[in-house]
C-alpha cells in the first residue's frame, strides 16, 4: 500500500555537494521556521508601517534595472532561448519529483500540499462596466467550480514549517467555446498565490531557481555571487508569513492574462472578513495541518465568500507583461471587484476528497481565447504544467480527468 503522499513531513536536508553551503541553507531554514512562531506578533505593525513602501521601492529598483522594451499594452515579446529554458525547468522538476515521490503517490512539483478541494460557485456580478464584460465576465451568471487550496512546493511540510506561502487554483466548469488546450472542453482554470509578485521575474530566473531547489537549497538562487536575486527575495519576504487560514489571505495571479482583445489584466482573490483564526499553541508547535483544520471549521459553521478582483494594465512599462517581479501599482489601476467565489457549507476533508486532487489537472491554458495567458512564464507553463501533470498521472496510473461538478465522495473518516 502506498503511504499517504499528502501527509506532512520535514523538508529534506540540503544536498549542494558543499558541507558549508548545506549548513548555511539548513540553518537559514531553521531560523525562518523559528521566526514563524512569533511572526503574528510582529507582522501587523510591519505591514501597516513599512510593507507597501518597501514594495514600491523594490519594484522601482527592478524597473530601473530592466532594459527598455517599448512594448504596448497587452503586447508580448519572446525571450531568447525560451524553449530551452522551459526544457530546463521541466527536466529539473522531473528529477525532483522522481526523488521525492513513489509511484502511486506522486504529488505536484509546485503548490504541492493539498489543503482541500472544495465545491464552489463563481458568481459574476451584475452591472459590470462594458470594458470588463469579456469571456466568463460577459454577463452575470453562476459558474460551478472546484477550488483547490494548497501550500508551497515542492515539499509537503507541517504548515508552521513551510515558507509562509499559500495558493489557490480555480476550475470553472461548463464554460462553452473552444479552449486553447483541447484536453479539457468545458473548463476555465485560474490561479493565485499569496504574494502579489511571482517568485521569479522570468523563465530564465525560474530555471535558475529550480536548479537550486533540486538541491533543497533554494536560498542560493537568491543569495550567490554570480547571479543573485536579492530584490526578488525581499519582495517575497514582504508577503510570506505565518498564515492563519487559507480563507484569510489574498491571492494574486502574479502573471497577466487577456481580458478580451488588446486588454491585459491581473486578477486577485480577497477575503471578505478581517477576522483571523487563532493559530493553536503558538509560540509552541501547532498541529501539522492546522490550516486545513481552520478551513474545515469555517465551512462547518457556514458559507465562506471570497472577493474576485481585476486590475487592468494601463502602463506597459510600470505594469510589465514579460517581467513578473514588478508589483502593478494600484494608483495606476485599482483592483475592481467583478465576482464572488462562494464556498458553501460543506465537509471536504475526507481522504477520498483530498485524494481527488491528484486526479485533477490545473493549467492556465485550460481557457478560452478571451483570457489567454500572457508573458514568457505563462508561455512556459503551458508545456510545463502539461508534461508534469502527464508524469504525475502516469506514475499514479490515473488518467487525465475533466470534472463536471457531479463528483461525490464518501465523507467517512
Amino acid at each position: 500500500m502506498t503511504p499517504n503522499s499528502n501527509a506532512s513531513r520535514p523538508v529534506p536536508p540540503a544536498n549542494t555537494g558543499s558541507w558549508l553551503k548545506n549548513v548555511f541553507s539548513d540553518t537559514t531554514l531553521k531560523l525562518l521556521q523559528l521566526e514563524r512562531r512569533i511572526d503574528p506578533l510582529l507582522r501587523p505593525a510591519f505591514d501597516a508601517l513599512l510593507r507597501d513602501a518597501i514594495a514600491a521601492f523594490v519594484s522601482d529598483m527592478i524597473n530601473r534595472r530592466r532594459p527598455r522594451d517599448d512594448l504596448r499594452l497587452a503586447e508580448e515579446r519572446l525571450l531568447p532561448d525560451e524553449d530551452a529554458l522551459t526544457d530546463s525547468v521541466i527536466e529539473t522538476f522531473r528529477a525532483q519529483m522522481s526523488g521525492l515521490w513513489k509511484p502511486g503517490g506522486f504529488e505536484r512539483g509546485g503548490n504541492t500540499k493539498t489543503q482541500g478541494v472544495l465545491r464552489a460557485e463563481f458568481i459574476v456580478h451584475d452591472g459590470l462596466p462594458e470594458h470588463l464584460r469579456h469571456g466568463v465576465f460577459a454577463q452575470p451568471r453562476r459558474w460551478p467550480a472546484w477550488v483547490r487550496f494548497s501550500g508551497p512546493g515542492p515539499y509537503v511540510t507541517p504548515d508552521i514549517d513551510d515558507v509562509g506561502f499559500m495558493s489557490i487554483s480555480i476550475k470553472l466548469m461548463g464554460v462553452p467555446g473552444p479552449k486553447l488546450m483541447d484536453e479539457e472542453k468545458f473548463t476555465q482554470d485560474m490561479f493565485g498565490v499569496s504574494t502579489p509578485t511571482f517568485v521569479t521575474q522570468d523563465i530564465r530566473s525560474n530555471a535558475h531557481l529550480q536548479k537550486a531547489s533540486l538541491q533543497n537549497a533554494s536560498i542560493f538562487h537568491f543569495l550567490n555571487f554570480t547571479d543573485p536575486h536579492v530584490l526578488d527575495l525581499i519582495m517575497q519576504g514582504l508577503w510570506t508569513k505565518t498564515q492563519s487560514s487559507p480563507f484569510e489571505a489574498p491571492y494574486f495571479s502574479c502573471v497577466p492574462y487577456l481580458l478580451g482583445p488588446a486588454q491585459a489584466m491581473q486578477y486577485s482573490v480577497w477575503p471578505t472578513t478581517a477576522r483571523r483564526t487563532p493559530i493553536p499553541r503558538l509560540p509552541l508547535r501547532p498541529p501539522d495541518d492546522y490550516l486545513r483544520q481552520a478551513m474545515a471549521k469555517a465551512l462547518r459553521e457556514g458559507d465562506v465568500d471570497l472577493d474576485f478582483r481585476i486590475q487592468l494594465q494601463t502602463d506597459p512599462w510600470r505594469m510589465p507583461i514579460e517581467n513578473n517581479g514588478v508589483l502593478w501599482p494600484e494608483k495606476l489601476s485599482p483592483r475592481i471587484p467583478v465576482a464572488t467565489i462562494r464556498l458553501p457549507k460543506q465537509t471536504f476533508d475526507s481522504p477520498a476528497q483530498i485524494a481527488f486532487a491528484r486526479r485533477l489537472s490545473y493549467n492556465p491554458w485550460h481557457c478560452i481565447a478571451e483570457h489567454r495567458p500572457l508573458g514568457n512564464q505563462s508561455r512556459a507553463r503551458k508545456r510545463m504544467y502539461w508534461e508534469l501533470a502527464r508524469l504525475r498521472h502516469e506514475m499514479n496510473a490515473v488518467p487525465h480527468f475533466e470534472p463536471d461538478g457531479s463528483e461525490t465522495f464518501d465523507q467517512a473518516a
